[in-house]
């Protein structure tokens, strides 16, 4: 019977994601499942003004100062740009309630954001279509730094955003599809670059409290130093969660940021530190709900949970001049993680059970630098950038099969040494007043070492890939514009899976490595328009297609040569200003996702959503009153390829009201999971076996509950 678990936790000696196919028999409980004034610039004047201003809603600047986006010269209009692309501004993003940080990237038109295990484990992500489980194919980067982590212990493109700080965010560049050639590994399904202030308009304090032993606290301030800005934020966040085996979450993050000049003139050097600890619930066998043996909220291993590290310098440099526009960002990352799950419970160690750990540790060098500059050529306006982005990893990894945390053997361990270039390049030239083009392309290049405890393991591999990318803007006519977009992107598998020839349990059995990259290709057409005042809205249908897909084999414990999928689409976004102080906003997305060849199992793609979608009303303004409803439904997903089983559907509101007063303070009541909805997190089905129950294990759905209504009251100062 072919069966499903999550990605990631379906991969550990050869962590994979969408698209990684390591063909690892590995009897392991994971394998279950910077100041300078800017020269004025000669501008053709529009016969048609309007036909220059981008549609896409630009939010507010806030602080200014250095950002750390690609290079940008000339006017707004000149960049490339989707009917699906969009920038959200911080204060959107702190507007909605949510549980926890990842949950605020729910601002992103058509993602869910969810977690199946403790509050210091990557989040795992939903959109178009993909179960994309820690991060495989959404490529997010803070301030420049990338946040997805290849060849990683817990899965391919892990993504832990545990340590953003919501209140010190500038804004959130989405874009969709792999049509742009500034963005490379992991950004086929979609790219989320988040940007953090400079300066706050005032410093912060605040205090949370609220249900199951919650509490946050928060300072963050600005000051002038010398030329420039010294930014600083702490925050620590204790919480034991309403589990029977409580949280325990104990998590420190601090920022310190000193900048100078703007965002086209200038620089800024930042530091960041996070740690966290946590026990965790992970999802458990409904049947074990069913039969009484646990609680809702239960656990069948209370030893599962785990500790998180990151600490990262980073810098962003920019400056203007009549050859234009250039950026340059660095950045070293140091992080660590240690996990402790059980998700089949006594199905491979009847005795001592399947707990295991894995462990990742990790070092990230890397370099990105552009320059944009404006030609006319034959009366053309264009904007060209080019770009080259580096990074390398230096990384310990490991699998071990544990007991309540502690160590019973080694499964499998490696030092891996991977690095990747990529060069980049793309030209938009504006035609006519109503007729924009891009023509992009990509070359990226990655290679890398493995030195594995099983020496057969052991060895070199390298690959490399041409993406070329395509656009066009259309408009705007009575303020409405026509996008088409067409491109090649990719993704890299775990390196260990192209260099692995032995089973690591055995030592004999002989394996198949895997591509190093996986090729994927996308287009899209759309709509945006501002007809309607107050209103923007968005359409965008699209496809996208994989050369492979990750595939589990629940009862084999071990991932196999995937299949090639296909996914096909529609996005609808909506923002609509009904009162300088009232928002309403609404997106719905469908996409079918299927595997392209035939198979007698079934051609459904396993946790691939068909229907999302998220909405709500925003009302407030500087002082008074403030609050917002917001809800968020998330559509059943096939479990197994012939879909004949599903999960459940869910729809949970959020809400929020508070009071600011004319003094800076404020006082915020959040009530999360507000109709106390008893639905799902998420689900898999999957092998696992209970005490009692026979040797082979029993075939079942896997849920984590979604966590029942909580409040919590904050009461916070701007000085």
């Amino acid at each position: 019977m072919l069966v499903t678990v999550p990605a990631a936790d379906a991969q550990n000696a050869v962590a994979g994601g969408a698209g990684q196919l390591p063909a690892v028999t590995v009897n392991a409980p994971e394998a279950r499942p910077r100041n300078r004034p800017k020269p004025p610039r000669r501008q053709q004047t529009a016969r048609n003004p309007s036909a220059v201003q981008p549609i896409a809603p630009v939010p507010p600047q806030v602080g200014g100062g250095v950002t750390s986006g690609s290079a940008t010269a000339g006017p707004a209009y000149m960049q490339p740009t989707a009917a699906s692309a969009i920038t959200i501004s911080g204060a959107e993003v702190n507007a909605r309630p949510f549980l926890r940080p990842g949950e605020a990237l729910e601002a992103v038109p058509g993602l869910i954001v969810t977690q199946h295990s403790g509050e210091g484990k990557a989040n795992q992500y939903f959109l178009r279509g993909f179960n994309l489980d820690h991060g495989t194919d959404l490529a997010i980067s803070v301030d420049g730094m990338p946040v997805n982590m290849p060849t990683h212990g817990h899965g391919q493109g892990y993504a832990d955003i545990n340590f953003m700080i919501p209140e010190l965010i500038q804004s959130v560049n989405v874009r969709k599809g792999p049509y742009f050639a500034d963005v490379g590994d992991f950004g086929s399904a979609g790219s989320v670059a988040i940007d953090y202030v400079n300066k706050l308009p005032k410093n912060i304090a605040e205090l949370t409290f609220g249900s199951f032993g919650y509490r946050r606290a928060l300072v963050a301030g600005s000051t002038a130093v010398g030329a420039g800005t010294l930014l600083a934020a702490l925050e620590g966040v204790a919480s034991d969660g309403p589990w029977n085996v409580p949280d325990n979450v104990r998590k420190l993050n601090g920022v310190l940021r000193y900048s100078q000049g703007t965002a086209t003139d200038g620089f800024s050097l930042s530091a960041m530190a996070y740690s966290n600890g946590w026990n965790s619930t992970d999802q458990v066998a409904q049947r074990a709900i069913d039969q009484g043996l646990i609680g809702r909220l239960g656990s069948l291993d209370p030893t599962d949970g785990g500790t998180s590290s990151r600490f990262s310098l980073s810098g962003n440099w920019a400056q203007s001049s009549e050859y234009g526009q250039s950026k340059i960002n660095a950045y070293v990352i140091n992080s660590s993680l240690r996990l402790y799950n059980n998700f089949t419970y006594f199905l491979d160690d009847p005795v001592n059970g399947d707990q295991f750990s894995q462990m990742d540790r990790r070092t990230v060098y890397g370099l990105n630098a552009s320059h944009a500059f404006d030609v006319r050529v034959g009366g053309v306006e264009t904007q060209t950038r080019v770009g080259l982005q580096t990074r390398g990893d230096d990384i310990g990894v490991g699998l071990f099969k544990t007991l309540q945390r502690e160590s019973l053997s080694t499964v499998r361990e490696d030092s891996v040494r991977e690095g990747n270039v990529g060069l980049w390049a793309d030209t938009t030239a504006r035609w006519t007043d109503w007729l924009r083009t891009t023509i992009g392309i990509r070359e990226d290049y990655f290679a890398g070492r493995v030195l594995s405890d099983t020496p057969e393991n052991s060895g070199n591999a390298q690959a490399s890939m041409t993406s070329p990318k395509a656009g066009i803007v259309l408009g705007p006519w009575y303020k409405t514009e026509f996008y088409g977009n067409a491109g090649y992107g990719l993704h890299s598998n775990d390196i260990r899976g192209a260099t692995i020839t032995v089973d690591p349990i055995d030592k004999v059995t002989p394996q198949d490595r895997v591509p190093l990259l996986v090729r994927s290709k996308g287009a899209e057409i759309g709509v945006r328009t501002k007809a309607v005042e107050g209103l923007t809205s968005s359409l965008a249908v699209f496809v996208l297609d994989f050369d492979s897909e990750l595939l589990f084999v629940g009862d084999a414990g071990t991932t196999e040569p995937s299949r090639p999928s296909r996914r096909v689409g529609v996005e609808w976004t909506n923002q609509y200003r009904v009162l300088p102080w009232m928002r309403l906003d609404l997106d719905v997305a469908y996409t079918r996702a299927r595997f392209t060849d035939f198979d007698p199992a079934g051609d459904f793609i396993p946790g691939a959503p068909a229907w999302v979608a998220a909405g709500g009303v925003t009302f407030g303004g500087e002082s008074g009153w403030f609050g917002a409803l917001r809800g968020r439904y998330f559509g059943p997903r096939p479990l197994i390829e012939d879909d004949s089983v599903r999960s459940q559907a869910s729809l949970i509101f959020n809400a929020r009201a508070g009071y600011k007063f004319d003094n800076g303070l404020r006082l915020q009541l959040d009530v999360l999971n507000l109709f106390n909805a008893k639905t799902n997190q998420i689900e898999y089905y999957y092998l696992s076996r209970l005490p009692g129950e026979p040797i082979g294990g029993v075939a079942d759905r896997h849920v984590h509950p979604a966590e029942p209504l909580a409040v919590r009251l904050t009461l916070a100062g701007r000085f």
